[in-house]
């Protein structure tokens, strides 16, 4: 069982606070493995409800607190899994929580576009909210060595980091797997919860952008290639954010006529989904791709340890009209900090561009040397 990280404050918000916890994320990171596992832990009565279960969601949906309270009877916690599929949940678990103050909620959705859309409204002020990603090197850290870590390192490359790809043996089953994964969720919540007119224009999307992932991409040129507008390709993109498929890293730029900063990056969450919609899970050395997967890992895993461990500030990716750049530039408290992420190990020198427009600006080199220290 890998610890996670949001488990610890997750259970202490269940027993400290009287709020409606939220757990978001996609399909298969062990988002209801998680809760179980966190409720076990607690001495409270509870009841588990899967929202797939349709006998659930007339009661759920109904408004109805009387006949809410006879689903729930003595139990002290209620955990909802698939919230999303239970139409109106917002309004219901408002009456619940606003009725029942002793009663301890935790909700998760694997849409977080639906679930948040049904939940912001009615529950504004009564929610605490986390993400759950695929798993984080931070939370194979404490049972491996550092060692043992970089030795997974190709297989974090080109496999990902979902929990059961971490378990599985054998690269062949890890293909099947991430082959059935793609196939069976990815995008099931987005179509069905989005009304896309175009279906299969999101999935040749998404593989345009498997092949673009690390690079600045231009909507224009995607509208050309799939024949859409460019606002539609923005909106298709969006929901493939709020899907936790891929999200966005914008450029930093304090001199407007200098810097890009109009156009983003796109990275996926996790890089055995990209490798498996680009059909190329070749070992490292037969791949041209290396420096966008280094990357790419480098730019996810921060994600998810600024997440975790609730750091605040923004990311940005860097670079001049005449060709300067750096991969990753982090803004925190007051300060920059800019990385050059190199796969080969050597030496780096910040842009002189940087450093005269930044002065007090910090610079790093990460590598495969001295990765970790990046990421734990």
């Amino acid at each position: 069982m890998i610890q996670r990280a949001i488990a610890t404050q997750i259970k202490e918000d269940l027993t400290d606070y009287r709020k409606i916890i939220l757990v978001y994320g996609p399909r298969q990171v062990g988002k209801t493995t998680l809760v179980r596992e966190i409720i076990h832990q607690l001495p409270y009565k509870s009841l588990e409800i899967n929202a797939d279960q349709h006998k659930y969601n007339d009661i759920l949906s109904s408004r109805d607190l009387k006949q809410m309270q006879e689903l729930i009877g003595n139990n002290e916690l209620l955990f909802i899994d698939e919230a999303q599929n239970i139409n109106n949940i917002g309004i219901n678990l408002k009456i619940l929580h606003d009725s029942q103050p002793g009663l301890r909620i935790i909700v998760t959705g694997s849409s977080s576009f639906e679930l948040a859309n049904q939940l912001q409204e009615p529950l504004t002020g009564r929610t605490w909210t986390y993400r759950l990603f695929p798993v984080a090197l931070q939370e194979l850290a404490p049972d491996m060595t550092p060692f043992e870590l970089k030795e997974l390192l190709e297989s974090h490359l080109r496999f990902g980091m979902y929990p059961e790809v971490l378990g599985l043996s054998g690269n062949d089953a890890k293909i099947r797997y991430l082959r059935e994964l793609a196939g069976a969720y990815l995008y099931k919540d987005i179509l069905q919860l989005s009304n896309i007119r175009h279906a299969d224009k999101i999935v040749k999307l998404l593989k345009l952008l498997a092949f673009q992932a690390g690079s600045q991409v231009s909507l224009h040129e995607l509208g050309k290639a799939l024949e859409m507008s460019h606002d539609t390709v923005n909106s298709y993109i969006d929901l493939l954010e709020k899907g936790f498929i891929i999200f966005r890293l914008g450029g930093f730029s304090r001199n407007l006529r200098k810097e890009v900063s109009k156009m983003s990056k796109v990275f996926f969450y996790d890089l055995g989904i990209r490798n498996m919609l680009i059909e190329n899970f070749n070992p490292l050395n037969l791949r041209q791709d290396v420096g966008a997967l280094w990357e790419n890992f480098l730019v996810a895993e921060r994600k998810k340890k600024v997440e975790y461990q609730r750091i605040y500030n923004s990311s940005y990716f860097w670079r001049t009209y005449s060709g300067a750049e750096l991969d990753y530039v982090e803004e925190r408290n007051g300060e920059l900090h800019g990385y050059e992420f190199k796969w080969n190990t050597g030496k780096a020198k910040a842009p002189a561009t940087w450093l005269e427009t930044y002065p007090n600006a910090n610079f790093s080199l990460v590598n495969r040397e001295n990765y970790l220290d990046f990421l734990l």
